[in-house]
């Protein structure tokens, strides 16, 4: 596809696969620690494949796709050093003519 060759095109399609994978396994964790008997109350609903897909798995996929994309896009002006991240500022000598 002549779409995904361009950088940040594919810089977001990877995060948000990335996103669709966290948010799958966050659902299947919710499901299988079933917190105050989240899923019990689900899976007893007439319509609970309709509140697992909808309202759970949809907001999830938003909520975690996005913030993926997100990071990757205000990650993109972050100049790579030397294996080091975080810590103090540091001056930098300019040379003005």
């Amino acid at each position: 596809m002549p779409l995904l060759r361009q950088p940040l095109i594919r810089l977001l399609a990877i995060n948000l696969a990335a996103g669709a994978s966290v948010a799958v396994l966050m659902l299947g964790g919710l499901l299988a620690l079933n917190p105050a008997g989240l899923r019990d109350l689900i899976l007893a609903d007439r319509a609970g494949g309709a509140a697992l897909a909808l309202l759970l798995l949809f907001g999830f996929l938003i909520t975690f796709s996005s913030a993926a994309m997100g990071t990757a896009i205000m990650a993109l002006g972050a100049r790579p050093e030397s294996g080091r991240r975080g810590g103090k500022a540091q001056a930098v000598e300019a040379r003005v003519r």
